[in-house]
């Protein structure tokens, strides 16, 4: 059906063309310049004709491009979309105030394909601008919207009233954190106090995941509604479900952030990238995979292991061995030793938050 609906576009834009182009075409050349061809009827038929041949080579071409459109549009998120219509919009107007100023030029190409390219250029441009600058725009509107809301924005009096004190702090927990789990044994060992917030909007994402047609995505989704529900137990009066929300923000991340800058917690991930972003918003952040760099045992420089190597790495010759806790140790020319246990050195440690790394040689040129 679509591609019908194409090739009768192409039909009405090629009669279109030939009967205001056509004729001066045919003016251009004398051996055409005769009144039996030299009309509208001829031009228009002649236009349709082209553009019709030309809709049969590339009307597939145009239904898949816009099938892949759609898709995108589709899961595009709604203020990109609003945003970027609102740039196309003013592109467009653009468009006509000068293509209506041109239209006074008395040359027929410029007052009829001027307005044409105008509107397709200032209209892609306008829809470019209104997407990629719609946080700075966001950022112009949110002012006056928080003025206008702030008792919208506020705690509300109950929960307010049933938080504890604010020397307890709030630990705001992401989505990935939930579903790593570690969060709950760390919790058991009473290491980490305050209360454990879980905003809705987070709960959401997390029942969202559940309820994936993808089993391992499912999987972990329900892991995670697992591991809320033996914190609430454990937990008891120390696990806070926030209603909280942020309607102008899409990301669930941003979110977040914002949650824990109003309430004045810190949010507790293993999501590097979310780690870093808190760090440049200034919100404090509590990064799993940091603590358990941290307890780990000390490995320094020139240090003896007994390790066994598993398989070959990246590099030429280089072997992978694993620690018990799962630390990756690279081993220098230690791709002949696959399969067996060798003593190898230390020659240097690398840690992040996204985990730690040791690099070895073979003990004594083994």
């Amino acid at each position: 059906m679509l591609k019908r609906i194409i090739q009768v576009l192409f039909l009405l834009i090629g009669a279109t063309v030939g009967l205001i182009f056509l004729p001066y075409v045919f003016e251009l050349i004398p051996m055409l310049d005769n009144p039996w061809i030299n009309n509208t009827i001829v031009s228009t038929v002649v236009g349709a004709l082209v553009f019709f041949l030309l809709s049969l080579l590339f009307a597939d071409t145009l239904v898949r491009f816009m099938n892949w459109m759609e898709e995108k549009l589709l899961h595009a998120p709604t203020p990109d979309l609003l945003f970027g219509t609102v740039g196309l919009i003013i592109g467009l107007i653009v468009a006509f105030l000068i293509g209506f100023a041109l239209s006074t030029i008395d040359i027929p190409l410029v007052a009829t394909a001027a307005p044409i390219i105008l509107s397709v250029v200032l209209g892609y441009l306008g829809f470019q601008v209104g997407f990629q600058k719609r946080d700075e725009m966001l950022g112009m509107l949110t002012p006056s919207r928080v003025a206008l809301n702030a008792k919208k924005n506020e705690i509300d009096e109950e929960i307010v009233a049933a938080l504890p004190p604010k020397k307890t702090g709030y630990k705001l927990l992401d989505t990935s954190v939930i579903i790593d789990g570690r969060i709950a044994d760390i919790s058991a060992t009473g290491f980490m106090e305050g209360i454990f917030v879980v905003p809705q909007f987070v709960l959401s994402e997390l029942q969202h995941i559940a309820d994936s047609s993808d089993t391992l995505k499912r999987t972990r989704g329900r892991r995670g509604l697992d591991i809320l529900k033996r914190l609430q137990s454990e937990r008891e009066g120390a696990i806070m479900i926030t209603e909280e929300s942020f309607d102008e923000v899409a990301e669930v991340d941003l979110k977040l952030m914002r949650a824990a800058k109003k309430m004045g917690g810190q949010v507790v991930t293993n999501d590097f990238n979310l780690n870093k972003v808190c760090e440049l918003h200034n919100v404090p952040v509590l990064n799993i995979n940091d603590l358990a760099n941290a307890v780990k045992p000390v490995v320094i420089p020139g240090e003896d292991m007994h390790v066994v190597v598993i398989k070959d790495g990246k590099e030429q010759n280089q072997g992978v061995a694993y620690l018990d806790d799962g630390t990756m140790i690279v081993i220098e020319d230690g791709k002949k030793y696959i399969g067996e246990a060798i003593d190898v050195t230390v020659t240097s440690v690398l840690q992040t938050s996204a985990g730690r790394m040791i690099f070895a040689k073979p003990r004594g040129g083994k």
